[in-house]
């Protein structure tokens, strides 16, 4: 079995190559996740790959991330442990740490169900569906106030309320808000009649919603716990035998080892993605398009 001569020379040149090419390569992921509003814009296979960039891979992490991998390098002098450090520091955060986007989501649908139930009581009081979507926007609940503040000031500005309306849709990006507004542009369009207890049926529908996803998280959240409880033990393990017994690590000094330890870090990568996969609710099919958020259609192409 053939062994590399780790001389101090070699792995110096080692810890730089690594070093370098992790660099090369996490600053121009750093560099698609900076930009990845204007890459949504763009078409191609490019443009689209480039949007599936996590946007929590900021530069900050990415330089970080180049930090940590050039410094397993250069304490192991392995190849394959430097990408993986790499890789963990870009990945593990996101799936151990807490579930900020789900936290944020929940927030905003109960912000959802509360102007939706505000909406239906100033209805109540014999105001109309433009009036009463300006002054509910003033007292807008947190999670959605700069998005009502934008549908009002459109409407303020003179734009119909059937596409503010849209605007708002797209703004909030939501399947939820999707179905609150079809209701008030079918309500704006064809003045409907019924809209109050409509919108108290939706808001009950939406805080169920709400209720049943707390359910979920909290069942998630046992399972993030054993992760990152079998994570931490791993690592702990891992960087103990680095420094305190380096001798019985040896194996890894030769080609196969390194082999053998892309093998292991691949299936720990396959585990965690598998977790990550099985924990992602699926989100319902959005009413509005983006894409022609403010035309003059209504959901489902009517016209």
């Amino acid at each position: 079995m053939s062994t590399f001569d780790w001389g101090p020379g070699t792995v110096t040149a080692v810890s730089v190559v690594c070093g370098a090419l992790c660099g090369f390569g996490v600053v121009a992921i750093g560099y698609g996740a900076v930009r990845r509003a204007v890459r949504e814009e763009q078409s191609g296979v490019a443009g689209r790959l480039a949007a599936r960039v996590p946007a929590d891979w900021t530069a900050r992490r990415c330089v970080g991330a180049v930090i940590v991998g050039v410094s397993v390098a250069a304490l192991t002098g392995w190849p394959v442990a430097a990408v993986l450090a790499v890789v963990g520091v870009l990945t593990l955060p996101g799936l151990l740490g807490p579930d900020r986007a789900a936290a944020g989501r929940t927030e905003r649908m109960e912000a959802l169900a509360a102007w939706t139930e505000m909406l239906r009581d100033t209805l109540s009081a014999a105001a109309g569906l433009e009036q009463a979507v300006l002054a509910t926007a003033d007292i807008a609940p947190a999670a959605l106030e700069s998005e009502l503040r934008e549908l009002a000031g459109a409407v303020r500005s003179g734009r119909s309320l059937p596409s503010a309306l849209r605007g708002f849709a797209a703004e909030v990006d939501d399947p939820l808000a999707d179905v609150v507004v079809a209701a008030l542009v079918m309500a704006a369009e064809q003045q409907g009649g019924q809209l109050a207890p409509l919108l108290g049926e939706l808001a009950e529908s939406v805080r169920e919603q709400v209720a049943m996803r707390q359910r979920i998280d909290a069942g998630r959240a046992s399972v993030r716990t054993g992760v990152r409880v079998t994570v931490v033990v791993t690592l702990g393990m891992a960087v103990g035998m680095v420094v305190f017994n380096r001798p019985f690590l040896d194996p890894f000094n030769t080609t196969v080892g390194q082999a053998v330890l892309a093998v292991v870090g691949g299936l720990f990568a396959a585990s965690f993605t598998y977790l990550s996969v099985i924990g992602r609710i699926e989100e319902p099919i959005r009413l509005f398009d983006p894409a022609v958020a403010g035309s003059d259609s209504v959901p489902g192409g009517m016209p």
